[in-house]
């Protein structure tokens, strides 16, 4: 059985493996892929800090704002509305019927700034963690 602190490093090793794609896309101009990717990243550093900070296995929820909750982290009302912007990302990247117009609204302007967004806020939440002890 895993421990709780390997468990978080899992998740933010997976926030960051997710990351690193997230650029990849960008880069290759697979601009509504990258942004599905912004919101796998973000959702997996908060269910680390979930799991940290309540002891918990991180639950079967996409929602960053949820996540943010349980996790009990203060967010600004700017850091709140970037959130529910980016947990759009989720559910219309994943079906069909809505991918056509997210396509639309996931331009090379749009994407570079939620991508840049979402970096702060990974680096924001990385700082959120207990230091560890070296």
């Amino acid at each position: 059985m895993p421990t709780k602190k390997e468990i978080v490093k899992f998740w933010r090793n997976k926030a960051t493996d997710d990351r690193i794609t997230a650029k990849a896309l960008l880069k290759s101009k697979r601009y509504s892929a990258c942004l599905f990717f912004v919101h796998i990243y973000l959702e997996k550093m908060l269910k680390a800090l979930v799991v940290e900070k309540t002891g918990k296995p991180a639950p079967f929820v996409h929602d960053l704002l949820d996540l943010a909750n349980i996790a009990k982290i203060k967010l600004s009302e700017e850091q709140k509305e970037m959130l529910r912007e980016i947990n759009t990302f989720n559910i219309r990247a994943r079906y069909d019927n809505y991918k056509s117009d997210f396509c639309k609204r996931a331009t090379k302007n749009y994407t570079i700034k939620h991508f840049e967004l979402a970096n702060k806020l990974y680096l924001w939440l990385g700082k959120k963690f207990i230091p560890t002890k070296k």
